[in-house]
């Protein structure tokens, strides 16, 4: 627990540091686990599970 303490909640740029890249981590694991959750919610009713209907392919 010292080593923590040294490494990080002793000097107030490195703890501001861990809070922000903490709250980033965040944000990537929750965005990236909302949008799987989105997208199995509302399976068959989003444009990219449907467009192949309505577009012609490519040639």
């Amino acid at each position: 627990m010292s080593a923590l303490y040294n490494l990080i909640f002793r000097n107030n740029t490195a703890f501001v540091g861990a809070v922000f890249a903490g709250a980033f981590a965040f944000e990537l694991a929750y965005d990236n686990g909302m949008d799987k959750v989105w997208d199995k919610i509302n399976k068959g009713r989003q444009w990219k599970d449907i467009r192949h209907k309505y577009v012609e392919a490519e040639e």
